[in-house]
Protein backbone atom coordinates (compact mmCIF):
# COMPACT_ATOMS: atom_id res chain seq x y z
CA UNK A 1 0.00 0.00 0.00
CA UNK A 2 1.04 3.55 -0.65
CA UNK A 3 1.42 5.42 2.67
CA UNK A 4 0.91 8.80 1.00
CA UNK A 5 -2.44 7.67 -0.35
CA UNK A 6 -3.55 6.49 3.08
CA UNK A 7 -2.47 9.75 4.68
CA UNK A 8 -4.20 11.74 1.96
CA UNK A 9 -7.45 9.81 2.47
CA UNK A 10 -7.30 10.36 6.24
CA UNK A 11 -6.58 14.07 5.74
CA UNK A 12 -9.53 14.34 3.36
CA UNK A 13 -11.78 12.51 5.84
CA UNK A 14 -10.86 14.81 8.76
CA UNK A 15 -11.24 17.96 6.68
CA UNK A 16 -14.65 16.81 5.40
CA UNK A 17 -15.69 15.86 8.95
CA UNK A 18 -15.01 19.40 10.12
CA UNK A 19 -16.81 20.84 7.10
CA UNK A 20 -19.82 18.65 7.85
CA UNK A 21 -20.11 20.42 11.23
CA UNK A 22 -19.65 23.94 9.86
CA UNK A 23 -22.42 26.23 11.05
CA UNK A 24 -22.87 24.40 14.35
CA UNK A 25 -22.27 26.26 17.60
CA UNK A 26 -19.26 25.24 19.68
CA UNK A 27 -17.85 26.70 22.90
CA UNK A 28 -14.26 27.51 23.77
CA UNK A 29 -12.72 26.28 27.03
CA UNK A 30 -13.78 29.62 28.53
CA UNK A 31 -17.38 29.12 27.43
CA UNK A 32 -17.42 31.58 24.53
CA UNK A 33 -19.65 30.43 21.68
CA UNK A 34 -18.45 30.40 18.08
CA UNK A 35 -19.40 29.09 14.66
CA UNK A 36 -17.13 28.41 11.70
CA UNK A 37 -17.59 28.05 7.97
CA UNK A 38 -15.40 27.34 4.98
CA UNK A 39 -13.90 30.39 3.34
CA UNK A 40 -14.78 30.96 -0.30
CA UNK A 41 -12.91 32.84 -2.99
CA UNK A 42 -14.28 35.67 -5.11
CA UNK A 43 -15.50 33.12 -7.61
CA UNK A 44 -17.43 31.30 -4.88
CA UNK A 45 -15.15 28.28 -4.90
CA UNK A 46 -14.29 26.84 -1.46
CA UNK A 47 -10.82 27.55 -0.14
CA UNK A 48 -8.77 25.47 2.30
CA UNK A 49 -9.54 27.66 5.29
CA UNK A 50 -12.08 27.78 8.10
CA UNK A 51 -13.40 31.19 9.15
CA UNK A 52 -14.17 31.55 12.86
CA UNK A 53 -17.02 34.02 13.39
CA UNK A 54 -15.87 35.31 16.79
CA UNK A 55 -13.00 37.34 15.43
CA UNK A 56 -13.13 36.63 11.70
CA UNK A 57 -9.92 34.64 12.04
CA UNK A 58 -9.08 31.93 9.56
CA UNK A 59 -7.47 28.57 10.23
CA UNK A 60 -5.88 26.83 7.28
CA UNK A 61 -6.47 23.23 6.35
CA UNK A 62 -2.79 22.46 7.02
CA UNK A 63 -3.11 23.88 10.54
CA UNK A 64 -6.20 21.73 11.14
CA UNK A 65 -4.27 18.66 10.00
CA UNK A 66 -1.25 19.53 12.18
CA UNK A 67 -3.55 19.93 15.19
CA UNK A 68 -5.26 16.65 14.38
CA UNK A 69 -1.90 14.85 14.20
CA UNK A 70 -0.86 16.36 17.54
CA UNK A 71 -4.18 15.35 19.11
CA UNK A 72 -3.72 11.76 17.94
CA UNK A 73 -0.16 11.72 19.26
CA UNK A 74 -1.25 13.01 22.67
CA UNK A 75 -4.16 10.57 22.83
CA UNK A 76 -1.74 7.73 22.17
CA UNK A 77 0.93 8.83 24.64
CA UNK A 78 -1.05 10.55 27.40
CA UNK A 79 -4.57 9.27 26.82
CA UNK A 80 -5.95 12.81 26.62
CA UNK A 81 -5.42 16.35 25.38
CA UNK A 82 -5.68 18.42 28.55
CA UNK A 83 -6.21 21.79 26.87
CA UNK A 84 -5.99 23.77 23.64
CA UNK A 85 -2.39 24.88 24.21
CA UNK A 86 -1.31 21.24 23.99
CA UNK A 87 -2.19 21.28 20.27
CA UNK A 88 0.47 23.94 19.70
CA UNK A 89 -1.08 25.58 16.64
CA UNK A 90 -2.72 28.87 15.76
CA UNK A 91 -6.45 28.63 16.38
CA UNK A 92 -6.14 25.81 18.90
CA UNK A 93 -8.67 27.48 21.20
CA UNK A 94 -11.24 26.90 18.44
CA UNK A 95 -10.05 23.54 17.13
CA UNK A 96 -9.83 21.94 20.58
CA UNK A 97 -13.56 22.15 21.43
CA UNK A 98 -14.45 20.92 17.95
CA UNK A 99 -12.12 17.94 18.37
CA UNK A 100 -13.65 17.22 21.79
CA UNK A 101 -17.19 17.39 20.45
CA UNK A 102 -16.37 15.13 17.50
CA UNK A 103 -14.67 12.57 19.75
CA UNK A 104 -11.22 13.05 18.22
CA UNK A 105 -9.79 13.61 21.69
CA UNK A 106 -10.89 13.93 25.30
CA UNK A 107 -9.89 16.19 28.21
CA UNK A 108 -8.97 13.48 30.68
CA UNK A 109 -7.36 10.10 30.31
CA UNK A 110 -9.74 7.19 30.55
CA UNK A 111 -9.50 5.62 33.96
CA UNK A 112 -9.01 1.92 34.30
CA UNK A 113 -11.97 0.32 35.97
CA UNK A 114 -11.03 -1.65 39.04
CA UNK A 115 -12.93 -4.79 39.72
CA UNK A 116 -13.64 -5.46 43.36
CA UNK A 117 -14.02 -9.05 44.40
Amino acid sequence: MNYHTISSEKDEYIWNLLLAHAGETFHTARGLSFVYHQKRGRDGQPLGELVIDRKEKTITRNTVLLAYGKALELMETAGCVSGPKKLGVFGASYLYPVFLELGICRKEAARAMSVQQ
